[in-house]
């Protein structure tokens, strides 16, 4: 074997075999990155549509005023009681008046009567008067009592027509307990039944 010759030729691939190895170092290397698993799709979750919103109550309707209390009434004046009849006088300015049996009417001839006193009492305010009612002895206590409270009170509702004030007077029935005359006639009797007048300055 020609030993000249055979190593000229492993020289020669020896450099062939570098200039390779070096080509190759120079190219890049290249990895074929595995690419990643597919993720599933997140399909967005859709926001929940806005809840309708509920009509707004009504404003409730305002409370009706309370009702104002009203103001206490005042309390009435206190009436004072009549005096007591002890306390009334005989009045010659003021005469009786008389009655038919059994009657409360005034009659027609003691209106006469009865208007100057109802001008006495105007001309004198401050007077007070009380009013009594009588009657003669026939009939029965309780029926002469109210008997004779009815010809007083028709007394003095003929003198307030012809205004003097109720409150000035006072009306009291004696029925037969106090009879003018004691006899027990006709004549006497229509003595007995009158309303009879007594004056107090107020």
């Amino acid at each position: 074997m020609n030993v000249k010759r055979t190593f000229p030729a492993i020289a020669l691939v020896l450099v062939v075999a570098a200039a390779l190895t070096a080509a190759c170092a120079k190219r890049p290397a290249t990895t074929q990155a595995s690419a990643p698993p597919p993720t599933a799709a997140v399909t967005p979750t859709p926001a929940p549509p806005p809840q309708a919103l509920a009509p707004a109550a009504p404003a409730p309707a305002p409370a009706p005023p309370a009702p104002a209390t009203p103001a206490p009434a005042p309390a009435p004046a206190a009436v004072q009681p009549p005096p007591p009849p002890a306390q009334f006088a005989e009045n010659a300015a003021l005469a009786d008046i008389h009655f038919d049996f059994d009657k409360s009417a005034i009659r027609p001839a003691d209106t006469k009567i009865l208007e100057a006193s109802a001008a006495w009492l105007k001309a004198n305010p401050k007077t007070l008067v009380l009013i009594e009612g009588h009657c003669d002895e026939r009939g029965t206590n309780e029926y002469n009592l109210a008997l004779g409270e009815r010809r007083a009170q028709a007394a003095q509702a003929y003198l307030v027509s012809r205004g003097v004030a109720a409150g000035r007077m006072t009306v009291i029935s004696y029925g037969e307990e106090r009879p003018a005359c004691l006899e027990h006639t006709e004549a006497c009797w229509a003595k007995n039944r009158r309303s009879h007048f007594l004056t107090k300055p107020e």
